[in-house]
C-alpha cells in the first residue's frame, strides 16, 4: 500500500514526532511506502509535502487558535472557512495516490483547527481509508474548556466516520473516547526498537560530558522533557540538592534537554530561581540537541537524544500528566536507572508489567533519596533494574508488538 503520514508537524524532539516515526518505519518494514505531509520537516528525514499553513505556528493558524479558546470573534468561523479553503486543493493533491491515510494527532488536539475541518470533509468526501493515530484529546487539557465553537470541536476533533479507524496511545484514553463519542478504538502504546537495541554511543558520551564541563566523578541526572509545568521538573531540582548533600565531594547536575516556551516562561523563570535558592547546578541545553546528531548553523556540534541517556548517570521522570511516556521508555532502552512519578497512564498501562522503578507520589522522600543513592553507587542493584525493564519492555513495548497490531488495523485496508 502506499501510506501517507499527515500531521501539523513532523520535525523535532516531540512526541507526535518521534511516534510517528517509528510507526513509518515499522510500516515499511512491512513492505509498504510511506508518503509525508505536514507544516514543518526535519531537514534531515524523508521528503515530502510541506504546506506551511498547516503548522499550528502560522501566524493565520495561531489566531484563529487564540480567538477560539480566548473568547472569539465575530468572524472567527469565516475565518476557519477560508483558511480550510486555501489547505483543501492541497491536501487533496497529497491524498491522490495513497491507498491509506494516517492522521498523526491533527483530528485529535485543536492546534490547527482548519485543517481539522479539512481533513474531516475531505475523509468524508473521498472515502479515504484513514487511521486516526490520537495522542492527546482537547478535553485532557484545561486550555481548551473555554471554546467560541464548540460544535467544531465536536464534529472534527475526532470526527466519527466509516473511513476512520481509531488508535489511541493509552487505555485511558481509550475508555474516555468511547464514553465522550462512543468512538470505538485499539490501543496502540508508544514503541521502541527493542529487538535491534541502541547503538554504541561511548565515545559521543564522552565528548557531550565534555561539552556541558561534566567531570569524569560528576554525575549527571537526566530529565529528557519539555520545560512545562505539567512535566514536574521542581521534583528533579529537590532530588538532585538532596543527593548532593548524601554524595559530597562528588557534584551533581541536572540536565534538561528540551526547549521551553510552549507554555510561556514563567515555570522557567520559576525552576531557575528554586535551582538557585538550592544551589542546584541546572544545566538547560536545548539548543545542542536535535532530532538527530548534526552542526547548526554556526558549526557547533549538536548531539541527539541518544547521546544525552548514554551520558547520563540516572533519569529522572516526574511528569504529573502523561499521554503515554516517551521518556520512561527510553530510559529503559538505554538501559538507565529511572525514577518516575506514577501519573494516571503509568499506573493504568505500565505500572502492571512488572517495571523496577524508583516511584514517587508527587514527593520526593527520603526513602526516594535513598534508592537513586543506591543506585548511583551499587552497579550490581543498577544493572538487575536496568536488564529486568528491557526484558520487560521488549515483551510489549517493541516494533515486533506493534507490527502484530498495525498488521491487524491494516488488514481490512489491504
Amino acid at each position: 500500500m502506499n501510506v501517507g503520514f499527515l500531521s501539523t508537524r513532523l520535525a523535532g524532539t516531540d512526541g507526535v514526532s518521534l511516534e510517528t516515526a517509528k510507526i513509518a518505519e515499522i510500516t515499511e518494514r512491512m513492505g509498504h511506502r510511506t508518503f509525508y505531509c505536514a507544516g514543518e520537516l526535519s531537514e534531515d528525514g524523508p521528503a515530502g509535502r510541506c504546506i506551511p499553513e498547516l503548522h499550528f505556528n502560522h501566524p493565520e493558524i495561531r489566531r484563529i487558535h487564540d480567538d477560539m479558546f480566548g473568547g472569539g470573534t465575530a468572524d472567527l468561523r469565516v475565518r476557519i472557512r477560508a483558511s480550510a479553503a486555501r489547505l483543501r486543493p492541497q491536501i487533496a493533491e497529497f491524498l491522490e495516490g495513497l491507498d491509506l491515510l494516517v492522521v498523526e494527532n491533527a483530528l485529535t488536539i485543536p492546534m490547527n483547527i482548519p485543517l481539522g475541518v479539512v481533513l474531516r470533509d475531505l475523509i468524508f468526501e473521498t472515502g479515504i481509508p484513514t487511521l486516526a493515530h490520537h495522542h492527546d484529546f482537547y478535553w485532557e487539557r484545561s486550555r481548551f474548556a473555554d471554546c467560541a465553537l464548540p460544535d467544531i470541536l465536536n464534529r472534527c476533533f475526532p470526527p466519527e466516520l466509516l473511513p476512520i479507524r481509531h488508535v489511541v496511545i493509552n487505555s485511558l484514553a481509550q475508555q474516555a473516547l468511547q464514553e465522550r463519542r462512543g468512538i470505538e478504538s485499539r490501543v496502540l502504546p508508544n514503541v521502541l526498537d527493542f529487538e535491534r537495541g541502541p547503538e554504541e554511543r561511548q565515545a559521543r558520551t564522552a565528548e557531550l560530558r565534555e561539552s556541558l564541563r561534566f567531570g569524569p566523578d560528576d554525575l549527571m541526572i537526566l530529565q529528557p522533557t519539555r520545560v512545562v509545568p505539567r512535566k514536574g521538573i521542581e521534583r528533579s531540582i529537590e532530588l538532585v540538592a538532596r543527593l548532593s548533600e548524601c554524595l559530597t565531594p562528588r557534584r551533581v547536575g541536572l540536565l534538561i534537554t528540551h526547549p521551553a516556551g510552549d507554555e510561556g516562561i514563567e515555570y522557567l523563570e520559576n525552576l531557575q530561581a528554586k535551582a538557585h535558592s538550592l544551589e542546584v547546578r541546572l544545566e538547560l541545553a536545548a539548543e545542542r540537541f536535535a532530532a538527530r546528531r548534526e552542526e547548526d548553523r554556526g558549526g557547533n556540534r549538536r548531539f541527539d537524544l541518544r547521546d544525552a541517556y548514554a551520558c547520563a548517570d540516572f533519569v529522572a521522570y516526574p511528569s504529573r500528566i502523561e499521554g503515554f511516556g516517551n521518556a520512561f521508555l527510553e530510559a529503559v532502552f538505554y538501559r538507565r536507572p529511572v525514577m518516575v512519578n506514577r501519573y494516571p497512564v503509568f499506573v493504568a498501562d505500565i505500572e502492571p508489567h512488572g517495571f523496577d522503578v524508583v516511584a514517587i507520589d508527587d514527593v520526593v522522600t527520603e526513602a526516594t533519596v535513598r534508592d537513586v543513592v543506591e543506585l548511583l553507587l551499587n552497579p550490581e542493584r543498577r544493572d538487575r533494574m536496568t536488564e529486568r525493564n528491557y526484558t520487560v519492555a521488549s515483551r510489549h513495548f517493541s516494533y515486533c508488538a506493534a507490527r502484530v497490531l498495525l498488521e491487524e488495523i491494516f488488514v481490512p485496508f489491504s
